[in-house]
């Protein structure tokens, strides 16, 4: 959970390290100043939109640093490090992962076989008669990661 306080005083770093007060910040990147003013009251908590404009507009802002306190502001070479750390921890890397978000994975023979031990019973021995179901929900996936449903 983000410490409002703490990212409260961070964000004033912010500010003052640009020279800005809050109402050409909120101009900046692109939220209206009310925001920004209930933000820095303690009012509102940020919200996810509020820190990707932040980051956005402002490239030299860490992630981690302003939602948790942890690196540095400005960015220095932690750039560096943070490297490291994606090609070594296997929930940061994305080396493996392909653009596509809806592009098939290769399984190996092992994998498969662990994934066909693990499927339901009932899905494995009874074979699915679609004649006589209906459908209930048309779900299309978009490459810029949204989607829309659609019920009969």
């Amino acid at each position: 959970m983000v410490n409002i306080d703490d990212f409260v005083k961070r964000l004033e770093s912010v500010l003052e390290y640009y020279g800005l007060n809050a109402s050409a910040f909120a101009d900046q990147i692109g939220v209206q100043r009310s925001s920004m003013s209930h933000l820095l009251s303690g009012r509102n908590k940020p919200s996810l939109d509020f820190v990707m404009k932040i980051l956005e507009v402002f490239p030299d802002v860490d992630l981690y640093w302003i939602l948790i306190g942890k690196g540095t502001f400005p960015k220095s070479n932690t750039e560096e490090k943070v490297e490291t750390q994606k090609s070594s921890s296997p929930i940061l890397s994305n080396q493996n992962m392909s653009k596509d978000l809806f592009s098939t994975i290769e399984i190996n023979s092992e994998e498969e076989e662990k994934r066909e031990n693990k499927k339901s019973p009932v899905l494995k021995n009874e074979k699915l008669n679609l004649e006589d179901d209906e459908i209930e929900k048309i779900v299309l996936f978009y490459k810029n990661g949204t989607f829309k449903a659609y019920s009969p």
